[in-house]
């Protein structure tokens, strides 16, 4: 459905039964990312919570009026938690979308039950480690005009934008699938606009690594062994800096444990749950 949240129509999702706890699943990738893989990841728990996924403002199918700021960002989830009638809630985001949980958990961590984080960084200094690991992959060889556009957020339009995400889209996974990397090539939504705002004008300044030991409610970190853009370094200094914060790494995994290993990732995000509501009873 399209709810208009703070005078921008997002495409919006919410599953599982009324009066449950509130989770809120905010994608990665601004501009390529969507609703679909937190959808897929998190939309079984909704047989125990009220799952809300969503397009963000400038991706997807949501309208894409500016500013694409993580303030923007972080005032449209507080938004949505309105929307759906909580006061607090779960909030969870993987790789950017972890950008704008943490964004969220240090504005108001009155707010939040609980928090999962997966491969995603406390601040940008994942853009050198993943550049370092990005050049000496044997997996591909890069394009380096694509891959410096794509990481500068200097794509020209939205079919270079496809170009440019096919270019690295083989660095991601544990295991490399072809055809895999085709059909996600084909099933991206394009939107240049966000994607060149979100690595232009919010990466160089995102750093939330001081104020993280504000957050005080209980936070999982999840990472992939092999994650190239936001590696383990990234999730374990999360896990340093968030009061007694869970770290888990996915052995088998890249950037998308809740993908290549997804009985375990949703076992762990199930049981955490569980632990840190006070084990709210399936519907």
């Amino acid at each position: 459905m399209q709810v208009d949240i703070n005078g921008n129509r997002l495409e919006v999702e919410l599953t599982g039964p009324e009066g449950a706890p509130l989770l809120i699943v905010h994608h990665g990738a601004p501009g390529l990312g969507s609703m679909a893989e937190p959808r897929a990841s998190f939309g079984p728990l909704a047989d125990t919570y009220r799952v809300l996924v969503f397009d963000a403002r400038g991706s997807g199918r949501s309208e894409g009026n500016e500013p694409f700021t993580h303030e923007q960002w972080v005032a449209d989830v507080d938004a949505l938690r309105e929307w759906a009638g909580a006061e607090r809630f779960v909030i969870a985001g993987g790789s950017y979308g972890g950008f704008i949980a943490m964004e969220y958990a240090v504005r108001h961590p009155d707010r939040l039950l609980a928090m999962v984080l997966r491969d995603t960084s406390p601040d940008s200094s994942n853009e050198e480690l993943a550049r370092a690991n990005a050049l000496s992959s044997a997996r591909v060889d890069l394009d380096l005009a694509k891959f410096e556009r794509i990481m500068d957020g200097a794509v020209r339009d939205d079919e270079d934008l496809r170009d440019c995400w096919a270019e690295i889209l083989p660095l991601y996974d544990h295991v490399y699938d072809p055809e895999a990397v085709a059909r996600k090539v084909e099933q991206t939504p394009y939107r240049y606009r966000t994607h060149n705002w979100a690595f232009t004008e919010n990466m160089p300044r995102y750093d939330v690594t001081g104020r993280l030991g504000s957050v005080t409610c209980p936070t999982l970190v999840l990472v992939g062994r092999d994650d190239w853009i936001t590696p383990v370094a990234c999730s374990e200094r999360i896990a340093d800096l968030v009061p007694d914060a869970r770290l888990v790494v996915f052995e088998e995994s890249g950037h998308s444990p809740q993908v290549e290993e997804a009985d375990k990732f949703r076992s762990i995000v199930r049981s955490f749950l569980q632990d840190a509501l006070g084990h709210p009873a399936p519907a």
